[in-house]
């Protein structure tokens, strides 16, 4: 199953972002992309870099990163919280046979309710695959568990927020519904591929 579902992954991960691209294109979401002031860059402050010693330039461009960084992990960090804590609370407290139940094979739903779990979660593929081995083992579909997968990875609350400060609403909420559409129908794709 391997390669096929690493093919299938990648054949339809292409697909889906030309035909996205195309599509936010014909919408005009182009125009939703706020107007953001980008600190640094090529022409910033030439004339204060030109006299300052590339020591003093070296920490003051370290410094200001560093203090752009902090503020950044400060405004993410509840909702990293949050994401994590409802990940580990689904883990550790909802039993594993009502997680198949719910998102087995069996159930038409299972699908479109993984990817709706997992989007507003923060999901890093790396460790939602041991536990996505052990929904399988169970009797989860793979096509659930890809659904679950694609939308924790592709959008989650952290995410969103930091998009939020780049685009505006309605780009937001397009990219939501592009990453749940995509997670929706590669979940089907992979149960009826696979």
């Amino acid at each position: 199953m391997g390669i096929k579902a690493t093919t299938l992954y990648g054949a339809f991960s292409l697909v889906t972002a030309a035909f996205t691209g195309a599509l936010w294109e014909r919408l005009g979401l182009v125009k939703e992309v706020k107007r953001v002031r980008v600190l640094g860059g090529k022409h910033a402050s030439v004339a204060r870099e030109e006299a300052a010693t590339r020591a003093e330039l070296i920490r003051r461009k370290l410094g200001s990163a560093f203090t752009q960084a902090v503020g950044l992990f400060r405004q993410v960090l509840p909702y990293l919280i949050l994401g994590a804590a409802v990940g580990s609370f689904i883990y550790g407290w909802v039993p594993r046979e009502l997680v198949v139940r719910l998102a087995g094979g069996k159930n038409p739903l299972a699908v479109p309710i993984a990817a709706a779990i997992g989007v507003p979660l923060y999901i890093r593929a790396e460790t939602i695959i041991p536990i996505s081995s052990v929904l399988i083992d169970k009797g989860m579909s793979l096509g659930t568990v890809v659904a679950l997968i694609l939308g924790g990875a592709g959008a989650s609350i952290p995410e969103v927020l930091l998009l939020n400060s780049i685009f505006r609403r309605r780009l937001v909420i397009a990219f939501v519904i592009t990453i749940f559409s995509a997670a929706t129908i590669a979940g089907y794709l992979f149960n009826w591929l696979l």
